[in-house]
This record gives structure tokens, sequence and C-alpha cells, in this order.
């Protein structure tokens, strides 16, 4: 006995309606944070976003890929459980209602209704009855006559098929939610904690990849992405599952015969499309096809969307820089495609070029100061130490290419880079810019490399090469003594001018400015600290001028006057020498050509729930129009022999017009049961 109880007590929990509407508000509520939180993407993206703090936290809960955690897909269960159970044990009791006609309703019970009316009856009961039958049958009203010993009772009802809009909604949140358990990937997460399939990093060869984490063509559901160079064909998608990637075999192949890219003026895509041909494995046979941006194809049950774009594996042409103080090794070229690691190829340097992407253009906002609000003129204006605050307006331009990529030491250290092709206008005056950073998480740091009237940096790498070549310190000193002091100073003065110039120099190759101002602290009163920085500064300047003389005399040009052109570029050098002295490598890579190679991500899924899906919201709409359209009323008449005449309506819902149309049907009836009499 207590084992039924129980167990009436678990039916009538879930087939209750706050059991139901609890279920739908947490997936309600999942929902929602599945659709703020970008799902499915790699776990290294969600530490950056959220720390070491709240990463773990999220990650126990499943919030990276909400429908289909394993609660999610608990919770749609219940939820078909639930509101099937109650869908049966309402059944019954609806489909009983509907059919019935309350034609045994007591009077007393009548007149208690919100709606009721006494009349009197004139006629006699017979044709008092025949004559309210008639009226009913023309208001639309289904009518079932009860007679009784002191008259006849009419019980009419109209608008029963409004009970239908119950079980279509009820069946609606049944097959959505089933549809979307076809759609999960709850087998797949059964054979991931039995042992079955294990995920695998994505930095293999897919050849090498074992079976255990790959999937058959019975999956019966899986949502990937196919990533095509062009040229290129691939017949297996990549499916990010926690930290780790599955592969799913597709049942053909696609290969990418071209991918087009158009523009508007500022740069910005307008339209990508992939020309592709889809042959299917088994019997051969193939199909052309151009899949857009909301322009999808389905092959062999399995859709096809256009996801992205990205880099193919563009060969890229790199001229390296030496950056390592007094060194005489020339630019030299190197090479390769994107992904490739590349040994340096110059004596000295144990170092591994990993070329990780190339950018054929960049959007930026290239707005002014007073201008500005976020974009690259920012980021720099923030790194190199600009407190200006950017209003609201943008100026969104492409800024050309760039490359991306790591410079590895023996030891396997590594630090990422980013530098830019082409100049950019920045105060002014043009750069190219050459970003580090130690760790993926944090913000690329630029340094502005200025280049002369042709384009080129190599007036820059002329001047800070002999800038920071120790053997030269000793001759840029005396002349810029001989240009500063002029013929009338004293011997003592001068030697004392050149071993400050010199000592300057040589603070300066070690650290920059940085090392100048240390010096400063340390052995200047804070009193004559500004008075002497000025002093160092102009030093250095008339130190860059000396210096950009003799590579100019060197490279067999001939000599210019200090303008103020030559003045910005002078200071632009003195400040990026300073910069490159923290820059973290020994090598500048300067982007000097590609040969791009475009690829083609497309999204691929087998959704065997999605139709089931759209006809349970097909289903909830006709529900949802069945109950608030499809009026229920009952109208009853009693009728007594007694000559009097009871009228009461009944409706499922509380509207303004029941009190017109009970007020229409009363006055109607009325009228019949008691004309008015012929002169």
């Amino acid at each position: 006995m207590r084992h039924r109880s129980t167990s009436r007590a678990i039916y009538e929990l879930l087939s209750s309606m706050r059991f139901a509407i609890s279920l739908l508000t947490v997936l309600g509520i999942a929902s929602i944070i599945g659709t703020v939180l970008k799902q499915n993407e790699p776990y290294n993206n969600y530490l950056n976003q959220f720390g070491p703090f709240w990463f773990p936290i999220f990650e126990k809960l499943g919030l990276y890929a909400v429908y289909n955690s394993v609660w999610f897909l608990v919770i749609l269960d219940f939820l078909v459980l639930s509101t099937g159970t109650c869908i049966a044990r309402q059944t019954r009791p609806m489909l009983k209602d509907m059919r019935g006609f309350r034609e045994h309703a007591k009077e007393n019970s009548l007149s208690q209704f919100q709606h009721h009316a006494r009349v009197l009856s004139t006629r006699p009961t017979g044709q008092a009855r025949d004559a309210a039958l008639a009226y009913l049958g023309k208001a639309g009203f289904k009518v079932r006559i009860n007679a009784r010993e002191d008259g006849v009772l009419l019980a009419a009802k109209q608008g029963s098929w409004t009970r239908i809009g119950y079980f279509l909604a009820h069946a609606s949140i049944v097959l959505i939610c089933f549809g979307g358990l076809l759609d999960g990937n709850l087998p797949l997460k059964l054979q991931m904690a039995l042992g079955g399939k294990t995920t695998t990093s994505g930095n293999q060869l897919i050849a090498d990849i074992k079976p255990e984490s790959r999937l058959g063509l019975d999956n019966w559901s899986f949502r990937g992405n196919v990533f095509i160079p062009e040229g290129k064909s691939a017949n297996v998608a990549v499916l990010n599952v926690q930290d780790g990637i599955l592969l799913q075999d597709l049942p053909f192949s696609v290969s990418l015969r071209k991918f087009h890219l158009e523009h508007y003026d500022s740069g910005m895509p307008k339209r990508f499309a992939s020309d592709i041909v889809i042959t299917d494995t088994a019997t051969g046979k193939s199909v052309e096809k151009t899949i857009e941006v909301n322009k999808p194809f389905e092959f062999d049950g399995i859709m096809m969307y256009q996801a992205s774009f990205e880099d193919g594996g563009s060969r890229l042409r790199l001229i390296a820089h030496d950056l390592r103080p007094g060194s005489a090794t020339a630019p030299f070229a190197t090479g390769g495609a994107v992904g490739d690691s590349v040994k340096v190829p110059a004596p000295g340097f144990d170092y591994t070029l990993e070329l990780g992407s190339f950018r054929p253009f960049n959007i930026e906002n290239m707005a002014k100061d007073e201008q500005a609000e976020t974009g690259l003129a920012a980021n720099l204006e923030k790194h190199l130490g600009s407190g200006a605050r950017s209003p609201t307006k943008k100026d969104m331009r492409n800024v050309g290419p760039s490359v991306q990529y790591k410079l590895r030491d023996s030891a396997g250290q590594a630090r990422e880079y980013q530098n830019y092709m082409q100049p950019i206008e920045q105060d002014g005056a043009w750069y190219l810019l050459a970003g580090m950073r130690d760790s993926p998480s944090a913000p690329f740091r630029f340094m502005r490399i200025p280049v002369d009237a042709d384009g080129k940096p190599d007036s820059f790498f002329a001047i800070r090469s002999i800038l920071l070549d120790k053997s030269r310190h000793a001759e840029i000193a005396s002349r810029f003594t001989a240009t500063a002091l002029g013929k009338d100073a004293s011997e003592a003065i001068r030697g004392r001018m050149q071993e400050t110039t010199r000592k300057t120099l040589e603070l300066f190759a070690i650290g920059g400015f940085d090392s100048v101002g240390k010096f400063i602290e340390s052995t200047i009163p804070e009193a004559e600290r500004n008075k002497a920085a000025d002093i160092f500064i102009k030093i250095l300047e008339g130190s860059a001028w000396e210096a950009s003389k003799l590579a100019r005399a060197s490279a067999g040009q001939p000599a210019v006057e200090l303008d103020q052109k030559h003045g910005r570029l002078l200071r632009d050098t003195l400040n990026a020498t300073s910069d490159s002295q923290h820059y973290g490598a020994p090598l500048y890579f300067q982007l000097a050509g590609f040969d791009e190679v475009r690829a083609t991500v497309l999204q691929v899924t087998r959704s065997p729930g999605k139709p089931i899906v759209y006809f349970g919201s097909l289903l909830l709409v006709l529900g949802v129009f069945a109950m608030l359209y499809i009026r229920e009323r009952r109208l009853f008449v009693l009728i007594k022999d007694s000559g009097d005449a009871l009228i009461a309506l009944s409706a499922n819902r509380k509207s303004m017009d029941v009190e017109e149309a009970f007020r229409r049907h009363r006055d109607a009836l009325a009228t019949l049961l008691n004309p008015p009499a012929q002169p």
C-alpha cells in the first residue's frame, strides 16, 4: 500500500502543471545563457575571457555547451515525460467535457452563473421549446434536450474545439523537446563516459588521429566545421568537444574550386561565397554548387552553411632585420607557408619561425584622437602612453596585410609578434607597426618604426645600427662636439662634452631611454633632473643627426639639411630605437610579399530532429490560436411549465463581448418565449 501511494505521488508530480512550468523556466534561463555566451569555442578562449577562477566553475556547470550538457538533456527528458504524462492524465476528462452538454444541470446551479436571467414564457412549453431550439441552431449552437417533470432544459454549446488547442500546445512541447533530444549529443556523451570515444588535440595530421577520436557515418546528429583551402578537398568535419576535438566522417567529399570575396569601399567584407564540388563517396556522383551566407545547401541529409573564411596556407616572403647591437649581419630573405615552422636561415640564430596567421586586409578605426572610440589608433596611443579619451566617431579603413608569428628559441620559449606590411599614418607621420606580446591572453604592444620618403624603414635601421654600435660611439661624440661647440671652445670643455656624449650613447645602447632615466635618478639631485633630462635629450638628438649623416655617407647618398621633416624622423628613430631594446627578439621580420591562398569554412550539420521541431512549432502556433480565438460558450435555457424561464451563459474566458453576447441572446429568447400581443 505504501509503494502504491509513493508511485501515485510521483505520477501526480510528473503530471502537474507546476512541475512542467518549473522545467520550462530552467530551460528558458539556460537558453538565455546559451544565446549570450558563444557556444562550443576552444577552452582557451573561455579561460582568457573568464580567468582561472570562474573558468572551471562554468566548465563544471556545462555553460560552454549548454544545449549539449547532460543536465540540459536530462531536463528535456523530464519535460517530455512530464508533458506527456500531463496530456495522458487530462485527455479523458477533457474529451468527456468536449463531448458533454451538461444537460443534467440543476436549476440552482444555473442560477449561480454570473450571466443569468429569468424571463416569462407565455407560450406552451412545446412551442417555446421549438422556438428556442430554432434560434439556438441558427445562432451556431449544438443543442441537447433534457425533458423534466416541470419543463424542459435546452443545453447548447459552441466552440468546444478550443480544447484541442490544449492538446496541440502540449503536444508541441513534447515534439520540440523530443527533436532537441534527437539533435543533442547524449549518445556521444554516453560513449565518452563508457570509454568508447575520447577527444584529441587539433595539432596533428588527420591521418594520425586514432579511431577512438573519430565518429562514423552512423552518427545520427552532429554539428561541425569543414576547413577547405582552394584547390583542396575534405571529407571529415571537426567537432569541438570540451578542450579537444572529434572527427566526423562524411559520406561525401567537398572540393573548393574558388572562394569569392568582395569588399565595400571601406574594406569591410560585403560578400563571400564558395564554389564547391560535392562527390558522393558511395556512387561517385558529383554536384556543383555555390554556397553563400544565408544560402545553405543540403546533400544526403546533411546541411552545409557558409560559416566563415580563413587563410589556406598563403606563401609569405619576409625580410629579416638583425636587431642585435653592433651586429653587421645584413638583412636576409626568408619565408614559408602559413602554418609552417621554419628554421631561421642565418648563422648565429638558433630560432624557429612559426608562421601562425596571415590577414590580407585589416579594418581598423583610424579616426583622430578627438574622434576615435576604439581600434588600432586608440590601442596604439594607449600603449604609447597617451591618456586621451576618445569620443564616438569612427573612421574605418583598410590598413593592409599583416602577419602573425611566433619566434621560438632553442629552449622552447616563444613570444608572439604581429607586423603590418604597409606604413600606417599616425600623428602626421608614417610608420611600420610591429607588435609583440608575451602570452595569448595579453594585448599586443606596438613599436612604431618610422619610414623615409620612399616608404621604407632603411634609414631607421641604418641610423639605429650606428647609434647602438659601441665601436662608433667615440666617432659620433667627436662629430657632435665639433658641431655643438664650434672652434672657440677649449680642449677641456671639448673633452668633457665628448665624454658626456659617449656615456649617454653607451647608456642609451644598453636600455634606451629607461637606462638614461635611471642614471639621471641615481646621480642627479631631484631639483636638477628636468634640466639634465633636457640636456641628455638634446645630446641624443644631435648624436642621431650625426649618425644619420654617417649612414647616408656609407650608403653613397647626398647630404641633407636638418629641416622639420628630418628632425621628426630623427626623434621617431630615437623612440623606435629605445622601444626596440624591449622588443624581446633579435630579429624583426618585415612582410615583403605574399601569394594568397584562401580557404572556406563550412558548417555541416545533421539534424534529424529539425523537421520534428518545425512541426512542433507549427502545432504550437495552431494550439495558441485555438485557445485564444476559438471561444467556448454554453447557453442553457430552462423552460418551465409554470411559465417561467431561466437563461444562463458560461464562457471559458471572461471578456467584454461575453456580456454583450449574453444580452443579445437573452433579449432574443425573451421575445421568442413571450411574444408581444397581436393587435
